[in-house]
């Protein structure tokens, strides 16, 4: 895992088009902490957790990143942040489809472009911890959503992401993939990492350390 980070928001606010999606929201995520951002839906669960991963601007607050004032990065600086340091396990899954299990774990092909490179071993550790143990060379277009899950997961976890930002991770999923899907996450955290996830599932958030409502101030233990 990558060096532990906190990252937080000071007072942040979002307007789109006009219209308020987020008001005065101040959350603070830690090393070995997995915090859930809660509340009904259209709350800005979604739009705090992308401005924690420096996916969307904020209009009015801050956002930190082991104290620094992190608002302002540009494009470039914000690339690096997503390549260096963080991991996403987004509703869309953020999978290539076309691309194998491998090449989508690894992001690496060889140099024939026909097979996923990288650290061999690793990769099958991964991949048996996240149960695709047999699914390497297969398209990830062939998986089910809760595979699908488990295989944007994997990516995180070959990574070495110190930050993974999770939306809706459950969602859809059967009892058995939720379970799956929530000690992998759950792992991340023990292992030192910080988890965010932005959740309505009451067995997602009662696997969190701390919570978040938005709109009723700091998080919770």
């Amino acid at each position: 895992m990558g060096i532990p980070m906190q990252i937080e928001t000071q007072g942040v606010s979002v307007v789109i088009g006009g219209r308020s999606v987020l008001n005065n929201e101040s959350v603070r995520c830690e090393p070995a902490t997995m915090t859930a951002l809660v509340g009904p839906s259209g709350s800005g669960k979604t739009t705090l957790l992308h401005c924690l991963g420096l996916l969307l601007p904020v209009s009015q607050g801050q956002i930190l990143i082991d104290g620094k004032d992190v608002t302002k990065y540009g494009s470039a600086a914000r690339r690096r942040f997503w390549r260096d340091h963080a991991a996403f396990v987004l509703q869309d899954y953020g999978i290539m489809e076309s691309e194998s299990v491998a090449f989508n774990v690894t992001m690496q092909s060889s140099q024939l472009g026909k097979r996923a490179s990288g650290d061999v071993r690793r990769l099958a550790q991964i991949l048996d911890r996240t149960g695709l143990a047999d699914r390497p060379d297969e398209a990830a277009s062939h998986l089910s959503g809760g595979e699908r899950q488990r295989l944007a997961i994997a990516r995180a976890i070959y990574k070495r992401a110190a930050v993974v930002f999770v939306d809706e991770p459950t969602a859809s999923l059967d009892a058995i993939n939720r379970r799956k899907v929530i000690d992998l996450l759950t792992k991340f955290a023990t292992n030192g990492c910080t988890v965010v996830a932005s959740t309505h599932d009451p067995e997602m958030i009662e696997a969190c350390n701390k919570h978040h409502e938005i709109g009723s101030g700091p998080a919770v233990a």
